[in-house]
C-alpha cells in the first residue's frame, strides 16, 4: 500500500526512517559525475536516480523528468522539499512495475539501493530489477567499486575491518555474488540483457570523483603528460586529511605508466544499453551508450562520442573541464558559458588568476617534464638531467622580454605543468609546451624567480619524497635548488630561492582560495621544508618511515662528526698536558734555576735602559719645540 505524504513522495514500504546516506563529500555543481550524467541524459528523458546522489547532480538534470529512488526517509524528504522531482522512498521493490525509464543512473552503486527493511535480493537481483524498468533503447550508468583499487591499497584500515554504520554492507573479492573486476561486470551486464558500452575510471574516490577518465584512453596512452598530471592532481590533495599507507598520487602515476590506470582505479562508471527491438538503420547517429560489439576504434575518444576526460578544477576555479577527441588530437573544452576573467571568483589576484577562455585549443602532447626528470634522477643520468634542465631554462629565456621578465602562463610554467615532446630519447632536441595555459601570472615575473620556483618545487619533491638522486644527501632544499640551477647552467643564489618560495606561497594561496590566516600558515609550512621531513600535506606511513630513515642517517652522520671532534679534542688535551708536564719538570731543575739567576739581572738592566732612554727623550722634547718655534 502506498502512502502519500506529499504530492511528490511515495512510500511503498521498506523505507529506513532513521538513516541518511547523504553524509559524504560533495563537489561544487556535482563534479565530473554530474557533467557525465548531463551528457548521457537527453532533454525530456525519463530518468531514474537509483540510490543516493549528490544534490548537485539532481540540479544538473533539470532538463529531464527525474524520479529518485532512495531508502532513507530524511534524504527523500529533504530532496523533495528543495527540488521539483518525484521521490520513491523504499527498496527496489517499490518501483512501479508498469513504468519504464529512458535512463537509469546508479552512480552510488547497487548496495546503496537495497534497504535493510526489505527482503535482500543481492547484487544480481538489484541489477535485474533496474534492467526491468529500463526502456528498450535506454541507457544504464552504473558505478562499481574496485575491491583491489588504489583507495583500498593506501587505506590504513583494511576494508574487511569496518565497524562504522556505513560499513554494514562490505563487499570484496570473496563475495561471488558481485563482480570483482571490469570483465566480470561486463559479463553480468550482458547476462542481464544489456549491451556493455564504455567505461570511465573514477579518481581519487568512487563516491566523489574529481576526475573521470575513459578507460580506453588510460590503456592507450600510458605516457600521456595530461593523464599523468590529472591523476597526480586528483590523488595528491584528496587524502591529506587522513593517514595513508603510501602516497596515492605516486601510486596512481605508476599505475598509469604500467598500463594499469583503469585496472587499479578506485571505482568505475560503466555505460550499458538495452537493445531496442529494431536495429538502427545505416547512417543513424552513434549510440550514446557505447560502440557496438566488434566495432573498430582507432583512437580512444570517449564512449559513443563522450569526452575522454572530465576534471573538477576546484575552488577557485571554473567547475568541470572536459577533454574531447578531435581529428588532430585532444582538445580542451569548458562546458557552459565562460565567465569573464575579471569576474572570476578568486580569493586573490595578487599573484595568479585563471582565464577559462584559454581552454579551447589543442592539448599539448608529450610526457610530463617532472616525470622525465624523476626518471633521470633515479637512474643517476646526469647527461639527461643537464640536457633537460638546460633546455627548460633556454625555453624560458626564449619567452622572456628584453627586461628578462615572463608574463602569462609561461611565468607559472613549473615542471609539473610542462610537457616534453620529442626530447625523451637521448640526443633528441627537447621541445617544451605549457600543459594547462589557463593559470596566468597577474604581473610579470623575473626569469630567475620562475626558474627557481620550478626547480624548488622539484627539489622539495625529491628531498621530502625520498627519491634517489645523484647529489649529496646533506643538501637542504634550497641548496639542492641551487645545484639544479647549476646543472641547468644558471647561477642562482639563496636569496632568489627565498623569493621563489614566497612566489609559490602566493600562487598556491590563489589556487586554493586561501584567506590571510591560511596563507600565513602555508608560508610557514613551505619555508620549513627540510629533507628529513615528509612531504607537505601528506600523512603517509611509507613517507613517514622514509623521513625517519633520513633523520636516522643524519643523526648517524652528526654523531660520527661529534665523536671525531671529541676524539680530536681529547688528543689535543693530552698533548697539552704532556707539554705542561714537561715545562713543570724543566722549571724545577737546577740548570733552569741557574739560568733564571743569570737572565734576571740582564732583564732588569734592559728594562732600566729603556726607562732612561724614555726620560732623556722627554727632557729633550721642550728644547726641540723652542728651536722649531724660533
Amino acid at each position: 500500500m502506498t502512502t502519500d505524504t506529499s504530492t511528490r513522495i511515495a512510500l511503498p514500504g521498506g523505507e529506513m526512517l532513521a538513516w541518511s546516506d547523504l553524509t559524504g563529500r560533495r563537489l561544487p555543481g556535482g563534479g565530473p559525475l554530474a557533467a557525465l550524467a548531463a551528457r548521457v541524459v537527453p532533454a525530456g528523458a525519463r530518468v531514474l536516480l537509483a540510490g543516493p546522489h549528490d544534490p548537485g547532480l539532481v540540479d544538473r538534470l533539470a532538463h529531464a523528468d527525474v524520479t529518485c529512488l532512495l531508502r532513507s526517509w530524511p534524504d527523500g524528504s529533504a530532496l523533495a522539499e528543495d527540488r521539483p522531482v518525484r521521490v520513491v522512498v523504499g527498496g527496489p521493490g517499490g518501483l512501479p512495475a508498469d513504468e519504464t525509464f529512458d535512463v537509469v543512473i546508479a552512480a552510488a552503486g547497487l548496495d546503496a539501493v537495497e534497504s535493510v527493511e526489505g527482503t535482500p535480493v543481492g547484487w544480481d537481483g538489484l541489477l535485474r530489477r533496474l534492467v526491468a524498468v529500463l526502456a528498450p533503447g535506454g541507457t544504464l550508468l552504473l558505478r562499481l567499486d574496485n575491491p583491489v583499487g588504489l583507495t583500498r591499497m593506501v587505506d590504513t584500515t583494511p576494508w574487511y575491518a569496518g565497524r562504522d554504520d556505513a560499513d554494514w554492507a562490505v563487499g570484496g573479492v570473496l563475495d561471488a555474488g558481485r563482480p570483482a573486476n571490469l570483465e566480470q561486470a561486463r559479463q553480468r551486464l550482458a547476462g542481464a540483457g544489456l549491451r556493455p558500452g564504455g567505461c570511465f575510471a573514477a579518481y581519487p574516490e568512487p563516491g566523489a570523483p574529481t576526475a573521470l577518465v575513459d578507460a580506453d584512453a588510460l590503456a592507450a596512452y600510458p605516457g600521456s603528460g595530461l593523464l599523468d598530471a590529472v591523476l597526480h592532481g586528483a590523488c595528491a590533495p584528496g587524502r591529506a586529511d587522513r593517514p595513508v599507507l603510501q602516497d596515492p598520487a605516486r601510486l596512481a602515476v605508476d599505475a598509469l605508466h604500467a598500463g594499469l590506470g583503469a585496472a587499479l582505479a578506485p571505482g568505475w562508471l560503466l555505460l550499458a544499453h538495452r537493445p531496442a527491438p529494431a536495429a538502427p538503420a545505416a547512417g543513424d547517429p552513434p549510440d550514446p551508450a557505447g560502440t557496438a560489439p566488434g566495432a573498430a576504434r582507432t583512437t580512444p575518444a570517449g564512449p559513443g562520442g563522450l569526452p575522454v576526460l572530465w576534471v573538477q578544477t576546484g575552488p577557485p576555479g571554473i567547475g568541470v573541464v572536459e577533454v574531447t577527441a578531435a581529428a588532430d588530437g585532444w582538445r580542451w573544452r569548458v562546458p557552459g558559458p565562460v565567465a569573464a576573467a575579471a569576474d572570476a571568483p578568486f580569493a586573490t589576484r595578487a599573484a595568479a588568476w585563471r582565464d577559462p577562455a584559454v581552454l579551447t585549443g589543442a592539448v599539448p602532447e608529450g610526457r610530463l617534464l617532472r616525470t622525465v626528470l624523476l626518471d633521470a634522477c633515479l637512474r643517476r643520468d646526469l647527461a639527461a638531467l643537464r640536457r633537460l634542465l638546460r633546455g627548460y631554462a633556454a625555453w624560458l629565456d626564449a619567452h622572456a622580454d628584453d627586461a628578462g621578465r615572463l608574463t602569462g602562463a609561461t611565468a607559472l610554467a613549473s615542471l609539473d605543468n610542462v610537457v616534453l615532446a620529442g626530447g625523451g630519447a637521448a640526443g633528441a632536441s627537447p621541445g617544451f609546451a605549457v600543459l594547462d595555459p589557463s593559470w596566468r601570472a597577474s604581473d610579470p615575473w623575473p626569469l630567475d624567480v620562475t626558474l627557481a620556483r620550478g626547480l624548488w618545487r622539484f627539489a622539495a619533491a625529491l628531498a621530502t619524497g625520498g627519491y634517489a638522486h645523484p647529489w649529496s644527501s646533506t643538501l637542504d632544499v634550497a641548496g639542492l635548488t641551487v645545484v639544479l640551477a647549476g646543472t641547468a647552467g644558471r647561477d642562482l643564489d639563496r636569496a632568489t630561492v627565498t623569493a621563489a618560495v614566497d612566489a609559490e606561497v602566493a600562487v598556491t594561496a590563489a589556487l586554493r582560495g586561501l584567506d590571510n590566516a591560511d596563507r600565513v600558515a602555508l608560508a610557514d609550512e613551505l619555508r620549513a621544508v627540510e629533507p628529513t621531513a615528509p612531504p607537505v600535506g601528506l600523512d603517509s606511513h611509507q613517507q613517514l618511515r622514509e623521513a625517519w630513515l633520513r633523520q636516522k642517517d643524519e643523526l648517524t652522520r652528526v654523531t660520527a662528526l661529534l665523536r671525531w671532534t671529541e676524539e680530536l679534542l681529547t688528543s689535543r688535551e693530552r698533548a697539552l698536558r704532556r707539554a705542561e708536564a714537561t715545562i713543570n719538570l724543566l722549571s724545577g731543575s737546577l740548570s733552569y734555576r741557574v739560568g733564571r739567576l743569570a737572565i734576571t739581572p740582564a732583564r732588569l738592566a734592559k728594562r732600566g735602559a729603556r726607562a732612561a732612554k724614555r726620560r732623556a727623550k722627554d727632557a729633550l722634547a721642550p728644547r726641540r719645540d723652542e728651536q722649531e718655534q724660533q
